[in-house]
């Protein structure tokens, strides 16, 4: 009963920021719970290395190197894997990050715009094209990556947390607006995660101890850590679930 719950066996998947870090370790997890998976980032060797792990797990992998801070290239992402899958239940909006953190008073106006149309923008474009296919099939599980960035103040990180804090909100809606469609929508809210895209905060001599000092578990997240409570969200064991924030942060946000 419980692996019943839990099984993606043919279903059919994208994922977005799928070439490394959470949103490869959510794409291969989905492979081995049975779901064929389109890949999509801006870094061929990284869909190449996340493809090769989903064949092996006996799936079909799907590779689309684009850059969804187009518009046009993340709707014709979102054509490609319904062209090779034929259909779509699952969208993992995962792409986005910062690549600086500056005081509120000294963030300009590109790094501004950059940070929201990587993280908001990007989300945006592919649930209208998904979105589309979803409620006309009348199911489908959208899950869009946010953090707790997005919850709490993010000093030093003020485009990243707006951004992050409107997906939740998009989210929130978009389960309301989909809802009677039998398209669930849900947020998966990452804490502080050790991935190659903060390496510069976490690998250091104390292993970046001050980021953490409030979180409960003394530690940093693991990115295979994300891939339990991706299925989950994935998989009919959350099938009354919609509009909600699945926090995965070691505690750090009821500590507020």
């Amino acid at each position: 009963m419980t692996d019943q719950l839990f099984s993606l066996a043919g279903k059919k998947a994208l994922v977005t920021g799928a070439s490394r870090g959470i949103g490869q370790v959510i794409a291969v997890a989905f492979a081995q719970a049975g779901a064929d998976v389109a890949l999509t980032a801006r870094t061929h060797a990284g869909l190449a290395e996340t493809a090769e792990a989903v064949r092996d797990a006996g799936c079909q992998a799907v590779e689309i190197p684009a850059d969804l801070t187009s518009r046009d290239a993340a709707e014709d992402v979102v054509k490609v894997a319904l062209k090779e899958l034929g259909q779509l239940d699952i969208v993992v909006n995962n792409a986005g990050g910062s690549s600086f953190a500056v005081s509120f008073l000294e963030t300009r106006q590109s790094g501004w715009d950059k940070v929201l149309r990587l993280n908001l923008d990007t989300t945006m474009w592919i649930c209208q094209a998904a979105g589309a296919h979803l409620t006309a099939r009348g199911s489908g599980s959208v899950i869009n990556v946010a953090s707790v960035a997005g919850l709490a103040g993010a000093p030093f990180l003020a485009s990243y947390g707006a951004a992050k804090a409107a997906v939740v909100g998009l989210t929130k809606t978009l389960a309301v607006e989909w809802g009677r469609s039998g398209v669930r929508v849900n947020a998966l809210c990452p804490g502080w995660t050790a991935t190659d895209l903060n390496r510069v905060m976490w690998d250091t001599p104390d292993g970046g101890a001050a980021t953490i000092v409030n979180v409960p578990m003394a530690r940093w997240g693991r990115a295979q850590e994300m891939a339990g409570p991706a299925v989950f969200l994935a998989s009919d064991a959350s099938s009354f679930m919609t509009g909600q924030v699945l926090i995965i942060d070691g505690g750090q946000t009821a500590t507020a």
